[in-house]
């Protein structure tokens, strides 16, 4: 097996939780798109990521059964392992920056693939959601204090590749910032954190904690 590091991105205040993300550092070891697949499927992570060229940010994300052009955690947790400004990805350019504990992205809702954004009345509903149905890219949130812009979400993908919920899902807490057009801190999954915030010209920012596992 290849080498690879393992982070989690999008950890909370206390260090733990956030979404696993595996990360190939020397991608040229791996340079076809069908052995990345087969390499994202067998380690499982909701998101692996092949490094191309690590001086100029150029990363290649991958689902167990999927290339993505764009992804939030992989794009975070990359940009911290990396600490370059900047990531090239096939949806294009992400801005990236370190602050304090935090790594933060910037990209472009267009960037994200389908996701329906289903609001709920509570977090407690949210909270007792049972894992739906495949079909259908599902992120369920609720206002947990709506003036202080704190959100509940979970995030599953449907996609019927054996991950059922998204820990961490930074695209479509992307998308729900676009669409409500405010700063969110996104409480999601068991114990994870998502800051966000839009930005001039139909940007937003994506930020969280990464740790590295191992």
């Amino acid at each position: 097996m290849t080498d690879y590091d393992v982070l989690r991105v999008f950890c909370g205040p206390g260090g733990g939780y956030g979404n696993e993300l595996g990360v190939v550092r020397d991608g040229s070891v791996i340079p076809e798109r069908s052995d990345r697949q087969a390499m994202a499927a067998k380690l499982g992570f909701s998101e692996t990521v092949f490094v191309d060229d690590p001086e100029r940010g150029v990363i290649d994300i991958y689902t167990p059964t999927l290339r993505l052009p764009f992804a939030g955690h992989p794009c975070v947790g990359a940009a911290w392992l990396l600490d370059v400004p900047e990531l090239v990805t096939p949806a294009g350019v992400v801005g990236a920056r370190l602050d304090g504990e935090f790594s933060w992205i910037e990209a472009r809702a267009e960037w994200v693939p389908p996701r329906t954004l289903r609001r709920y009345a509570t977090a407690a509903e949210v909270e007792a959601l049972d894992v739906p149905p495949p079909g259908e890219w599902i992120y369920a949130w609720a206002w947990e204090d709506e003036a202080g812009g704190r959100v509940r979400a979970r995030g599953f993908p449907g996609r019927g590749d054996g991950v059922e919920e998204d820990e961490a899902a930074g695209a479509a807490a992307l998308l729900l910032t676009d669409r409500l057009g405010r700063a969110l801190n996104i409480a999601q999954g068991a114990g994870s954190q998502i800051l966000t915030a839009p930005q001039p010209g139909g940007w937003v920012e994506v930020g969280g904690r990464v740790f590295l596992e191992r």
